[in-house]
């Protein structure tokens, strides 16, 4: 199992929302390279950054935040929120982004992100399927779509994904546990997908379940 802490955005800061609520927004620091720098300090190679400015108005906004992270660590980058074109795409992957994740895009547009996986290889490529009521969350959460979450990650599959990312957003930063029983049914139903699980972790203690 890979530890990945993540680094929320908005307005070029570090930030949490409760259960993907932009109204509970709470800053955390105002300077996203020193918790980066933090976090390779103390060992951690990969790191997840959503882009929560991106993820709200669909299209790429805090790729500056990136480029920097990227530029003075090592910290092998995932990078996610609001990449719906192949623009956005091209400006993530040139600020020094080692992955991207694409949710809502593999909802509204399924050909492009098909493309992307053809395009880029499954290794840069991430499903994003972040659940809200067992149904997958779009547009930084804001939206409900109709697609179930499992169903969704095996049509993927299908297409070649291999990397898959699920937030149970009634679990997100409220730092309760996370889902345990839905990441076990994902694993169940899903055959040979790896899984970073996301949402709700709080203690060391919650490692070694997940793991199981």
């Amino acid at each position: 199992m890979r530890i990945i802490p993540a680094i929320d955005i908005i307005e070029g800061k570090c930030v949490r929302l409760s259960k993907g609520d932009y109204d509970t927004k709470k800053i955390y620091n105002e300077n996203p390279l020193e918790v980066a720098k933090s976090f390779e300090a103390h060992g951690i190679q990969y790191l997840h950054l959503v882009d929560l400015d991106g993820a709200k108005s669909s299209r790429i906004v805090n790729y500056k935040v990136l480029e920097q992270i990227a530029l003075k660590t090592i910290l092998k980058i995932d990078f996610g929120g609001g990449l719906k074109s192949d623009t956005d795409l091209k400006i993530a992957f040139e600020s020094g982004a080692n992955q991207i994740t694409g949710g809502s895009i593999a909802i509204k547009q399924p050909e492009v992100f098909k493309n992307w996986i053809q395009q880029y290889g499954t290794d840069k490529i991430i499903l994003g399927a972040d659940a809200m009521n067992e149904k997958v969350a779009i547009s930084g959460w804001l939206e409900e779509s109709k697609e179930e979450v499992i169903p969704f990650i095996q049509n993927y599959q299908k297409k070649g994904i291999r990397y898959v990312i699920c937030t149970d957003i009634s679990k997100d930063g409220m730092l309760e546990g996370p889902s345990f029983e839905l990441y076990q049914r994902i694993l169940e139903q899903t055959k040979d997908v790896k899984l970073i699980a996301s949402g709700g972790i709080s203690t060391f203690d919650e490692l070694p379940n997940l793991a199981e």
